[in-house]
């Protein structure tokens, strides 16, 4: 493999004009095609092999027209002081808006009165008027939208207070500036490790490069592949830090193939061949992370896999030759006037660097050093020992919001479990008993333990199907909520058994639940997959089998480490108001898998850029400790860059008026911080000092099995004809014949 990419990274450097090109022409056949592309009719939200899916599946059938998966929105008002909603005043102005919002729109499928619906507080100051939906959110129009939003400011004028609930306000979610902050951190990281600004344009250019083809091509395909909004993010978060890594990894390696006097074609063909196939196998274990999300069998995370999957494959390849190309046009310029002036001179040396002083200390005190990590991070760990999942609703948005403040006024007049409806379906075709079966099922589950309501049931115009909705007495996320489902299922369960009717719950608030069962379901398969490959593809990269065991024991470390730092933070609610959280609760149930997925494949970045550089050392004749320094050397310095960039984009994802993706942004920022710093830093050197040549270890059997991927770049420096002479970079002490006698 290094032989190939040399080649190719001498061919980019070459035809650095014909490179540049092509990627500005995908470029720009992306923006067209995303400028032209339409509006997405569609962006639904579906978990198959759920119960809560089966139903809303059977009420699609059985209510046709009743737009079962269709927006919903709640206008809620709140009378004055000492006033009620029943005052005439009040009654006037709330028919008149439920008369407007019926004729506002033609994707308007019903409007409920609140005097004719009981949709009045028992103690008349709250009343709310229910608004449903031909269509899923996504695909209402502007003027529907606004419509609603402008709803209520004759009825705010006369003292009234309006607030909007539902989903049918749902719109992308906003990163806001810390999202540039985010990147222009990242420029300032690059200028210092590179000391020049040509040098620390180049991984930014060309990681905006790449994110611009990635998020275009999404946008141009998100009518015909159904993409939600979340997926364009996600691509963009990943693509980002991976785009500038790779970059940074090849940039700095071009450097140190130039400061040991290469000519720069053959420079940047060595950085390629070299660091760029560990950007390779990086690029890889992201992939196999990302796309493995498909396992857990949901259609939308999966498309988010895969899109991110997509924008990580084209930062490889970008880095594989546009940054070569780039590096022809930057000439010497790439170093800073000081380092030009020592390679001028022929003067260069290897001074200590911080690396090189860190790597001998964890040497002088291996154990203590491991202790401490393990110990520290474990600690940080002990609040996922109390981790609730759910999913976010209206409760966890921002307390400015229309939305948050109807679900407090719905909470407030009703109770909290009017947020968060339950709606079971009773399927009587079989046994045409779906009256009997429904007045069964209603009666059963009002002597049920948190209920508040339970609605008379609805028969649909065939008469074999019912409908009942039941309101529970606590908020939709609580664990009482949940227990309450299940009890409801469980009734369910014995009536089917006894007559035939099948009885099933849905609704939002059961969709959830199932939601966050099936994450948990999957998560130890989607675990054993993704590492298990990723185990496979690191054993071949460094020919061992305790490295790539010791990288993925202490990729699962830093995992549990950050999802305790985000209980604390989102659940338990410390530094929330640091951090912009504005409601704690539940930890988003799709987080552990998520961060399973995308933390993996950015964990083993490190461990690649970092041990390759180790492995080559020691494949060039340097002892283990020595190839621990060696490696500290010359990677330490860029990792860390790499890190604090990688960092620095996901933070700024924080600023995200989404929960979600506020969340998703700290979890993998901590996430990277604890693998980094702790883990790479700290626990792998001083794991391989204790291991010392065990860590190199491979039984025979194995090696003749497995096939060689030439990561160090051993057969290209035989071809090259390099001779010792080096550090365990190119052209460094050792050969082959040396290796076999150490």
């Amino acid at each position: 493999m290094a032989t190939f990419l040399y080649k190719l990274g001498r061919l980019a450097f070459r035809r650095r004009h014909y490179v540049a090109l092509l990627w500005v022409a995908l470029l720009a056949v992306a923006g067209v095609g995303a400028a032209s592309a339409s509006t997405p009719t569609s962006s639904s939200f579906s978990i198959p092999g759920t119960e809560a899916q089966k139903a809303f599946d059977l009420l699609e059938q059985r209510f046709p027209g009743g737009s079962a998966d269709g927006a919903t929105a709640r206008v809620v008002f709140k009378a004055p002081a000492n006033e009620k909603m029943t005052d005439a005043g009040h009654k006037a102005e709330v028919r008149a808006i439920v008369d407007e919002l019926s004729g506002g729109s033609d994707q308007v499928s019903s409007v409920t009165d609140p005097y004719t619906a009981n949709a009045v507080s028992k103690d008349g100051s709250t009343a709310y008027v229910s608004v449903a939906y031909k269509v899923a959110s996504m695909e209402l129009t502007d003027e529907t939208r606004t419509a609603l939003e402008e709803t209520g400011a004759d009825a705010r004028a006369q003292g009234l207070a309006v607030e909007i609930g539902g989903d049918a306000l749902q719109a992308a979610p906003e990163t806001g500036a810390t999202e540039i902050i985010g990147v222009a951190i990242a420029a300032v990281v690059l200028v210092i490790t590179f000391g020049s600004l040509i040098a620390a344009g180049l991984p930014l250019l060309t990681a905006l490069i790449g994110v611009g083809v990635g998020i275009s091509t999404i946008t141009a395909l998100a009518n015909v592949l159904d993409l939600g909004s979340t997926t364009s993010t996600l691509a963009m978060m990943i693509g980002l830090a991976v785009g500038i890594d790779y970059a940074l990894f090849i940039v700095s390696r071009y450097r140190a193939e130039l400061a040991e006097g290469r000519e720069r074609e053959e420079a940047a063909g060595r950085a390629v061949g070299t660091a760029g196939s560990a950007v390779v196998f990086a690029g890889l274990t992201v992939v196999i992370a990302l796309v493995g999300l498909a396992v857990v069998n949901i259609p939308m995370l999966s498309k988010m896999g895969f899109a991110a999957a997509g924008t990580v494959v084209i930062a490889v390849l970008i880095a594989l030759t546009l940054i070569p190309a780039l590096l022809g046009f930057a000439g010497k310029r790439v170093h800073g006037r000081k380092a030009r002036k020592s390679l001028e001179s022929g003067h260069h040396e290897h001074k200590a660097n911080m690396g090189t002083r860190w790597a001998r200390f964890v040497l002088r005190r291996p154990v203590t050093v491991l202790i401490t990590a393990v110990l520290g991070l474990g600690a940080i760990a002990l609040p996922a020992t109390s981790l609730e999942l759910g999913l976010p609703d209206d409760g966890s948005q921002p307390v400015s919001t229309t939305q948050r403040k109807a679900y407090d006024l719905l909470s407030d007049g009703f109770g909290p479990g009017f947020n968060g409806p339950l709606m079971v379906v009773v399927d009587g075709k079989a046994n045409d008993n779906a009256k009997a079966a429904a007045t069964e099922v209603a009666d059963t589950v009002k002597k049920m333990d948190g209920v508040a309501v339970v609605t008379p049931s609805t028969l649909n115009k065939a008469g074999d199907t019912a409908t009942i909705t039941v309101i529970p007495k606590d908020r939709p996320s609580s664990v009482e909520t949940e227990n309450l489902v299940h009890s409801i299922r469980d009734t369910g369960g014995r009536i089917t058994a006894d007559s035939g009717a099948e009885v099933l719950v849905t609704g939002a608030t059961a969709m959830n639940i199932d939601f966050s069962q099936k994450m948990n379901d999957a998560l130890i398969p989607y675990l054993a997959l993704v590492v298990g490959l990723a185990f496979l593809l690191l054993m071949l990269v460094f020919r061992s089998v305790l490295v790539p065991l010791k990288a993925a024991l202490g990729f699962l470390l830093s995992v549990v480490a950050a999802l305790g730092a985000v209980v604390a933070v989102f659940q338990w609610g410390w530094l929330s108001g640091l951090l912009g959280v504005e409601q704690t609760g539940p930890v988003m149930s799709m987080m552990p898998i998520f961060m399973v997925g995308v933390v993996f494949g950015l964990a083993m970045d490190y461990e690649v850029f970092l041990v390759t550089r180790m492995r080559e050392a020691y494949v060039h004749g340097e002892r283990p400790g020595e190839a621990i320094v060696t490696g500290f050397r010359h990677g330490a310095r860029v990792v860390s860059a790499a890190a604090v960039i990688m960092i620095a984009v996901f933070a700024g994802f924080i600023g995200s008026s989404e929960s979600m993706i506020k969340m998703i942004g700290f979890g993998l920022a901590i996430a990277v911080f604890f693998d980094a710093f702790v883990v790479r830093m700290a626990i792998v050197p001083a794991v391989l000092a204790l291991l010392g040549r065990k860590a190199w270890w491979l039984p025979r059997w194995l090696d003749r099995a497995l096939p060689n991927v030439d990561v160090e770049g051993e057969a290209l420096r035989k071809r090259l004809g390099d001779t010792a002479g080096s550090d365990g970079g190119p052209g460094g002490p050792g050969s082959e014949r040396e290796l076999v006698s150490v």
